[in-house]
């Protein structure tokens, strides 16, 4: 597993929700701490962030933005398509990034193997290093507290950053809403 970022994407019944930190480690340095590792894709209809070396995870993203474009916006083609160039193609298999991609309809994470998830519950998906503290945050917030998906994401990372090494909390999030 490589260290990155943490990346939490929450998708209630009228709104979805992606967020991360902006930490960019090399080794065990911090080299910033407020980069910009999610992006409104679509026209703004879909929201995606990544982990992963950025490098990598800029080529994904553009691919995966070309073909968001060839199926008009619609986000369950477009995984399936990805994943078929990602499998395909030899120089992406040795790409080390993960992406999360959401809209108000579909949560997906894109894996660094092709692969295409829908979280079990449909609702919550974290990618990174300190994906698991943010996911497991978010289903306890989720569960017993009456937040709305933007403070369920906020205050998820904001613990993560307080768990993992490569995780800050330098926190930007971006909202869909129906």
């Amino acid at each position: 597993m490589f260290h990155a970022t943490t990346i939490l994407a929450v998708k209630g019944e009228s709104k979805a929700v992606i967020g991360g930190d902006g930490q960019v480690t090399f080794g065990d340095a911090i080299l910033k701490s407020n980069a910009t590792k999610i992006r409104k894709l679509y026209n703004g209809k879909v929201l995606a962030g990544f982990a992963g070396s950025t490098a990598d995870a800029f080529n994904l993203f553009d691919m995966f933005e070309d073909i968001l474009e060839d199926k008009k916006g619609d986000l369950l083609k477009s995984v399936i398509a990805f994943s078929k160039a990602w499998r395909k193609d030899k120089y992406m298999r040795q790409l080390e990034a993960m992406m999360i991609v959401v809209n108000t309809e579909h949560i997906f994470i894109l894996s660094g193997n092709g692969d295409v998830v829908e979280p079990e519950d449909g609702k919550i998906a974290a990618i990174g290093s300190g994906g698991n503290y943010a996911i497991s945050a978010a289903r306890a917030l989720n569960r017993h507290a009456d937040l709305d998906e933007e403070k369920i994401v906020y205050e998820s990372l904001l613990i993560a950053s307080e768990l993992c090494i490569y995780t800050s909390d330098k926190i930007k999030h971006f909202t869909l809403e129906k």
